[in-house]
């Protein structure tokens, strides 16, 4: 596998060009040409048909994630395998696949304890924080023209015939991260769930809860448009929490017995404070939120570290056999996400499409970029 170093190494002048959304510095993010990038023997060059933007990229864009100066943005990838690496077998050329945001060595000590987002394949002990997420954040991302794939083989997954990228656009990053919202708080068949944020992601985290078999969910949000496409998801009850406090709401549904499960989707302060709030004794607090600032933990919410509560943090796994079975998810018919893309963009025109996701207008959840 190769280093950060060799990718940037493999864009040296003189190859064919490619557009791509190039992050420059704080608050800006451009359309920009660098060099159609190479493949070493165990990658493989996708031709982007389909991508997005995340609320992640937003953070970078913001500076409150730090990334290269000139790293090409993006992490969810719809394409055409364009060139194969010499030793990546069984795939071929023209073939349409997706690749997770998270594209783990599969080697990896981290990866064989079942821990693919923490993979460290060349460090001491096999294990780096968020080491699995590489595109647009270590290597070039998928908001260009041509994406390079590691490790294809562990990463690359078949787009059935019968899926519109539309339809799977989800699966590589929004999907897998909300599922894993309600997978990793170890959701119950007969749970009652509340899910604190109903962007894109905790849409999906309500529609996991549903699908892990929870029996009352509870949305929150302040968004009208948002609340009820939670209901679409697989909310039972919503709460606005622009008129009530959620706290005493989410209680006062339970009466006053609390819910088993509390997922946070947001990554504020407020949003992980109520959701340990209202968790019962013995609850578990599932967080998904990408946190900009420390986080302060009331004593009285922890019940003095006594409650027997759990909080537990994700990063949505990654490898093909996730994206092949959040697929069957949605060939299924148990999860529908299009109604998800809200506004379509080119890649052209991929600054305006920041500025109006960055900047949440008209009713934006996410937006769908083509060549």
């Amino acid at each position: 596998m190769l280093s950060p170093a060799a990718y940037v190494e493999r864009q040296r002048p003189g190859r064919a060009k490619m557009k791509a959304a190039v992050f420059v510095e704080k608050n800006r993010i451009v359309l920009d040409e660098k060099p159609i990038p190479d493949v070493g023997p165990l990658d493989a060059l996708i031709r982007i048909t389909t991508t997005t933007i995340c609320g992640t990229d937003v953070h970078i864009l913001k500076g409150e994630y730090p990334v290269a100066k000139g790293l090409t943005i993006g992490h969810e990838p719809v394409g055409i395998i364009e060139k194969l690496g010499s030793a990546v077998e069984g795939f071929a050329e023209g073939q349409r696949v997706i690749a997770g945001a998270i594209t783990p060595s599969g080697y990896s000590n981290a990866c064989l304890c079942g821990q693919c987002s923490q993979d460290g394949p060349r460090t001491k002990h096999g294990f780096k924080a968020m080491g699995g997420w590489r595109f647009g954040n270590t290597i070039d991302g998928a908001q260009a023209e041509y994406l390079v794939v590691p490790d294809a083989m562990t990463n690359l997954s078949p787009v059935p015939e019968a899926l519109s990228d539309e339809q799977v656009l989800m699966c590589p990053d929004i999907m897998s991260t909300g599922f894993a919202g309600a997978e990793s708080g170890k959701v119950k068949i007969g749970d009652t769930v509340a899910v604190f944020a109903q962007g894109p992601i905790g849409l999906c985290a309500t529609a996991g809860a549903k699908l892990m078999g929870a029996t009352r969910i509870i949305a929150v949000d302040r968004v009208a448009a948002r609340l009820e496409m939670s209901r679409a998801m697989g909310a039972d009850l919503v709460v606005d929490f622009s008129k009530v406090d959620p706290v005493e709401e989410i209680l006062r549904l339970t009466d006053g017995r609390g819910v088993d499960v509390a997922i946070e989707a947001l990554g504020r302060q407020e949003t992980f404070e109520a959701a340990l709030r209202v968790l019962r004794p013995g609850g578990t607090l599932s967080s998904l939120g990408v946190y900009s600032s420390d986080l302060k933990i009331p004593l009285d919410a922890f019940a003095a570290g006594l409650g027997d509560n759990a909080i537990i943090t994700s990063l949505c796994p990654g490898g093909k056999e996730r994206m092949r079975r959040l697929m069957d998810v949605v060939a299924a018919g148990r999860v529908d996400a299009r109604a998800l893309v809200t506004h379509r963009f080119k890649l052209d025109e991929i600054e305006a499409a920041y500025d109006l996701f960055a900047n949440q207008r008209d009713g934006v959840l996410k937006v769908a970029i083509t060549p």
